[in-house]
């Protein structure tokens, strides 16, 4: 007897071409965006450094070999300016360091009252000298936040004495006593601050150190009067915007979303001075009560300082207030060792800022610009491919810098002015 088997085959239906092409498609597309926002394909390189030929300079970046390496930030996100600004914005720093310090108040003329925090050394100098770093933070910040705490700690254990200042009205726990607080480019509290540092610690030499509006304040500082450049052996400014009055255009451009950062930072500076509304619009103010309506439906940093801040100081018009608080009036006069660092990719400095520190540079020998190609607004994040280091590489260029010229000061040339405030290269010698 024959068994006949038969066997049954199912076959698949076969998947139209196109439909294969459209995933395809879109899984490209995924990638392509991926890369565009992440911005992979830009290459990493050493800072674009502008500066003049003189013996000073080539030392300086002999002895602080950071500012001609490549800076390698992580490669999977660190590329990118708005992570790396959004991660210093949420989060400041990786790990950050608790130091200890003591907080000292400063009465002022006005009846308001001034407060910095006072850090010690953890270690000797190198230099053997007493070398205080004055810090000014960025906009509505104070020394309780990640990224000063950060640099705060790796300076003293570099040997550095730091005093950083608390803008007036920032810090959430500690009330306002006069109706006026921080503004864009008001010197007051800082000048209190250094005063109170060479007036307690006579021996101490200074380093001055700005972060984004904090740069704004130094330089402003230092070039208002020539006194107060003395017993300073440079200044650092970090991602500051030099001219509030051009940056205002920018500010409302939507181009890499520097509107709606506006927006944010302005959203901010709302919560701040609405927690003080007591003293800012209570009796005795000049504020009145339209005013802080306005400040209610504000949706732009501009706004506010028309409505709010420019009054503090009794400016007549919001171009008044930025050309009077803006250092680009001022910086010209600064005579000290000066670094300017900013990043291209920075969303809330706009390129064409950044030409007033190239010319400055191009100008002037005491003046060394160094512009990296990623580093965000205060981000300057160094890693491998996705965790970020905790110390940055911001943090490590100021201080290498700073311990550079220290280390100028004391084994630079006998030919060479000891005046703090002269710079001029009259020497050839090789100082190596």
């Amino acid at each position: 007897m024959n068994t006949h088997e038969s066997e049954v085959y199912t076959v698949a239906p076969e998947m139209p071409a196109m439909f294969d092409g459209m995933k395809l498609a879109a899984v490209a597309t995924v990638l392509y965006v991926i890369v565009r926002c992440l911005n992979l394909k830009s290459p990493t390189a050493p800072p674009d450094l502008t500066f003049q030929d003189t013996t000073l300079n080539h030392f300086l970046l002999k002895s602080c070999p950071i500012l001609t390496k490549e800076y390698i930030p992580p490669l999977l996100w660190g590329k990118s300016g708005h992570l790396q600004t959004a991660l210093y914005g949420k989060l400041g720093r990786v790990s950050s360091p608790h130091p200890f310090g003591l907080r000292k108040y400063l009465p002022m003329q006005d009846g308001a009252t001034a407060t910095f925090d006072l850090f010690e050394p953890l270690a000797d100098h190198q230099s053997g000298e007493d070398v205080t770093m004055v810090i000014c933070p960025g906009i509505g910040n104070h020394s309780e936040k990640h990224y000063i705490r950060t640099f705060v700690d790796h300076s003293q254990k570099q040997g550095y004495r730091c005093a950083v200042l608390n803008h007036l009205g920032a810090l959430p726990n500690i009330e306002l006593t006069s109706p006026r607080m921080f503004t864009y480019g008001c010197t007051w509290e800082f000048a209190a601050m250094v005063g109170f540092i060479k007036k307690t610690y006579p021996q101490s030499k200074l380093i001055v150190v700005g972060f984004s509006l904090g740069g704004n304040i130094v330089c402003k500082f230092l070039g208002e009067n020539r006194t107060n450049q003395e017993r300073v052996l440079c200044c650092v400014s970090v991602c500051q915007g030099y001219s509030a009055l051009r940056a205002q255009e920018t500010f409302l451009q939507w181009d890499q979303c520097r509107r709606f950062y506006n927006f944010l930072m302005a959203d901010n500076m709302k919560k701040i001075i609405l927690s003080h509304r007591g003293v800012l619009f209570g009796v005795g103010s000049k504020m009145v009560d339209s005013e802080l309506s306005r400040l209610y439906t504000a949706t732009s940093l501009m706004q506010i300082d028309d409505n709010i801040m420019r009054k503090f100081h009794g400016h007549n018009s919001l171009k008044e207030y930025y050309e009077k608080e803006s250092c680009v009036h001022y910086i010209h006069n600064i005579n000290v060792p000066l670094l300017l660092v900013n990043s291209v990719d920075d969303p809330l400095v706009h390129n064409s800022l950044l030409t007033i520190p190239r010319t400055l540079a191009e100008k002037k020998e005491n003046v060394v610009f160094a512009l990296t190609l990623h580093g965000g607004h205060l981000g300057f994040f160094e890693g491998a491919v996705l965790f970020p280091q905790p110390l940055t590489w911001m943090d490590k260029v100021i201080v290498d810098y700073a311990t550079a010229m220290c280390q100028w000061e004391k084994q630079k040339p006998p030919c060479q002015s000891k005046d703090a405030q002269s710079n001029q290269t009259t020497c050839q010698e090789n100082t190596s």
